[in-house]
């Protein structure tokens, strides 16, 4: 359908970009070996980013490279020469928020289609203009606005200019992550991709005339997270994403793994498409909440989308994540005949345990674990050992990259 809203996903390293695809997802966005904010995140290295790119575009899936570091002089240089050497690669689009790198950019691949991060806080729609002027063709919206924001900024701009907005993962305590903290406390610069996450660490309050008496900010016997918001999550409003003009649904999430990518992808895929399968009659399916929860999560809120933050949308408890359920494995290969799937194996899993299984475009079966075999073929009743190869006896047929997931 012509103007479909996009669904892109996080590609943290080459296996996460290919699963996001496979699992449903229009586009993809990834960071390289330099330049991008996510210096935690496996990232991509020139070659892979040639397959990777090759990869998606046989699927029709596009590519973004972000290169939305805030540079310093010793980058630039660097950058030049990098630019030259992705040369030839068919990249959709590179993600920028700084105006030097857009000219270097220019200077390099001046007919390169640009997209402005979050991290320039384009919260305006006279901001929006200045960058359309400076060749932009995508803005991806500050976290910190409402739909009703976005409905002014998407009627006062140019129709050809297109709006992104993130609609999933972990909200960041500053600006649209524009963040000094890491940088303050462990020289570690949340603006070059090396951000520590200091808003989830806990914190006392100290007064200066009271040196050594420490109070919590709020009492709690866990330490206080005075900082610590929810994680972002609308799968019930894409009817309002798609009324607001959003062209592109964004996952956060280049440093999750690939099970999170495939399980989060899986969900907003089903929900998008059931929405354009018939929008006038669309319901919100709460398994798809359901099959989010399964992935490693906060608890969920909507963020500023409806109105600005409460104290409803931090999390004063606990930081952690919340994890109900264990990656047991991937399916790299499966014998129809015999119904066995060779499985990589990445958590513990042992006869009679009651698993799920799920793949691209599939809803997950439920079975139990009756047939489990070592890499010779031979029966065992365990698999503790980190990515050992398996074969499994599936219920129902299964294929290549289908996953196997267990509630703890």
């Amino acid at each position: 359908m012509e103007n479909k809203i996009e669904l892109l996903a996080p590609a943290g390293d080459l296996e996460k970009l290919k699963i996001a695809v496979d699992y449903g997802a229009d586009a993809v966005y990834f960071g390289g070996e330099m330049f991008s904010l996510r210096a935690g995140a496996g990232n991509l290295t020139i070659d892979e980013i040639r397959e990777g790119v090759s990869y998606a575009h046989e699927k029709n899936a596009k590519c973004y490279l972000a290169l939305n570091i805030f540079a310093h002089n010793e980058d630039i240089k660097p950058l030049e020469s990098y630019l030259k050497a992705l040369k030839g690669i068919p990249i959709d689009a590179y993600i920028v928020s700084d105006p030097g790198v857009i000219s270097v950019i220019r200077d390099v691949e001046p007919d390169a289609e640009l997209h402005l991060s979050t991290q320039a806080n384009m919260t305006n729609y006279v901001t929006a203009r200045f960058w359309n002027e400076l060749g932009i063709k995508r803005l991806v919206v500050a976290r910190e606005l409402t739909f009703k924001e976005i409905e002014e900024i998407r009627s006062s701009i140019p129709e050809a200019m297109e709006l992104e907005a993130f609609v999933h993962g972990a909200m960041c305590i500053s600006y649209s992550g524009r963040c000094l903290l890491s940088n303050f406390m462990i020289n570690r610069d949340a603006n070059r991709g090396q951000c520590a996450h200091p808003c989830r660490w806990k914190y006392k309050l100290l007064e200066e005339q009271r040196p050594g008496e420490y109070y919590p900010v709020e009492e709690d016997e866990r330490g206080t997270y005075i900082l610590n918001s929810k994680d972002l999550c609308m799968p019930e409003h894409i009817p309002r994403l798609v009324k607001a003009g959003i062209s592109s649904a964004k996952i956060e999430g280049r440093m999750k793994s690939v099970f999170y990518v495939a399980t989060i992808v899986s969900a907003y895929r089903k929900a998008i498409d059931a929405y354009y399968q018939d929008p006038d009659n669309y319901r919100y399916d709460p398994g798809w909440m359901d099959e989010l929860k399964k992935a490693s999560h906060r608890e969920f809120t909507t963020g500023f989308y409806f109105d600005k933050p409460t104290n409803e949308d931090q999390n004063y408890q606990t930081s952690a994540y919340i994890r109900e359920y264990s990656f047991l494995g991937m399916v790299k290969h499966y014998d129809c005949e015999t119904g066995i799937a060779t499985v990589e194996q990445r958590n513990k899993m042992v006869i009679g345990d009651e698993i799920e299984v799920f793949g691209p475009g599939r809803d997950f079966f439920k079975q139990k674990l009756t047939v489990l075999q070592n890499e010779d073929g031979e029966p065992i009743d365990s698999a503790p050992h980190p990515q050992q190869i398996l074969g499994i006896k599936m219920i129902q047929p299964v294929a290549e990259k289908f996953m196997l997931r267990k509630e703890k």
